[in-house]
């Protein structure tokens, strides 16, 4: 259901979506960056799940489903939701969250408001057979109707118009965001994965870091990130840092920032691959505690049984199998700090993962990027 307060779709200030307006606002964009997070998170934080799951190690299923904390989404948002997908493609919110609780604080930078947002969004979408992947990023900063939903304390939230998408998580949690994309999409989330950013860190830090090349020198204080042009093998703070940055790189914009953490998807897909079976039991067990640390889920990713399973049904698809793209958007015609669908084209893109098609790319030609597309890749 396309958001209501979106405007009609000129052509955007300078064009197609890549100039004008946007540079105007760089300079606003920079003043809020502190407060940005944008945390990356995937299905393949379940890696270490992966590994345990072919290890027979069943004895420590006990301690670390005790680890795992998940979310009742269908209980909370009841029958009122699109139908579930047939022939086995499964749709999964995977959420970044900029919570600054916990050892969050120091990590995340910026002000500590009391509140937490969903800083990253993406739409994980696996095709029927479990050999290929499509990736929708949502970017923070789009404009949206919210919907009415209830959260995860049972509160009632009102409806409201124009408002941005990451406020759906700030006001009523997990539910509501899932409620907002459900309505945005028409397609349901089958499962829900939100991680932190400590936890991202530390499943870094336990894949022995993640390999990357940046074929530019990238320096935001910011994310305290300093990189040179060159390859890279980024530690778990370095690897926040990357997808945190915004303003290093491409128009400085939170769509540059994306850009970023779909490239380095890509490049943890490839580290997950490489590892294979671990030798090392300790080795293995950490990667698992952490795993099952870093992640909140759903009630039906609630259980190691049910994480092994799920992560092991994704162990057939590399970075090659993946398509990332962000829902087409264009600059806000009044406010270059903000985003809008492109209704015509952002259906394009929903239409083909409710009938488990290729997103075409006609969909998303022309619509803003961010223009950091080619910073970063896996050597």
């Amino acid at each position: 259901m396309p958001a209501q307060s979106t405007p009609p779709e000129p052509a955007p200030p300078g064009g197609s979506g890549t100039g004008g307006a946007r540079r105007t606002g760089d300079r606003r964009r920079a003043s809020r960056g502190r407060r940005r997070t944008g945390m990356l998170v995937m299905a393949w934080t379940a890696a270490g799940i992966v590994v345990l799951g072919g290890s027979g190690a069943g004895w420590l299923y006990v301690k670390l489903n005790g680890n795992l904390h998940s979310v009742d989404i269908d209980q909370v948002l009841g029958a009122d939701r699109p139908k579930r997908t047939d022939g086995g493609s499964e749709n999964i919110l995977v959420l970044g969250s900029d919570t600054r609780s916990g050892g969050n604080r120091e990590l995340g930078g910026g002000d500590d408001d009391g509140s937490a947002r969903s800083d990253t969004a993406m739409i994980v979408h696996v095709y029927e057979g479990h050999r290929k992947a499509a990736v929708v990023s949502i970017p923070r900063d789009t404009v949206v109707d919210r919907p009415q939903c209830t959260g995860a304390d049972g509160t009632d939230h009102p409806a409201a118009s124009g408002v941005m998408f990451n406020s759906a998580y700030s006001t009523g949690g997990a539910p509501c965001t899932v409620k907002t994309v459900e309505t945005m999409t028409g397609i349901r989330m089958d499962h829900y994965l939100e991680v932190d950013f400590s936890g991202f860190q530390k499943l870094v830090d336990e894949l022995g870091g993640v390999e990357v090349t940046t074929t530019e020198d990238i320096e935001d204080p910011g994310s305290h990130l300093s990189l040179e042009a060159g390859t890279h093998r980024l530690d778990g703070r370095q690897a926040l840092g990357l997808v945190r940055t915004r303003h290093g790189v491409g128009d400085g914009s939170d769509l540059g920032r994306i850009q970023l953490q779909q490239a380095f998807v890509k490049a943890l897909a490839d580290r997950v691959e490489d590892i294979g079976v671990l030798t090392s039991p300790k080795k293995l067990y950490d990667l698992a505690d952490t795993a099952t640390r870093a992640v909140t889920t759903d009630s039906g990713l609630g259980s190691v049984d049910r994480l092994v399973a799920f992560a092991n049904g994704l162990r057939g698809i590399d970075a090659s199998d993946l398509r990332m793209v962000t829902v087409p958007v264009r600059y806000h015609p009044s406010d270059p700090n903000r985003v809008v669908v492109r209704e015509a084209r952002a259906r394009q893109v929903w239409a083909a993962l409710r009938d488990d098609r290729p997103i075409p790319r006609s969909a998303t030609e022309g619509t803003a990027t961010g223009e950091a597309g080619d910073v970063v890749s896996a050597p």
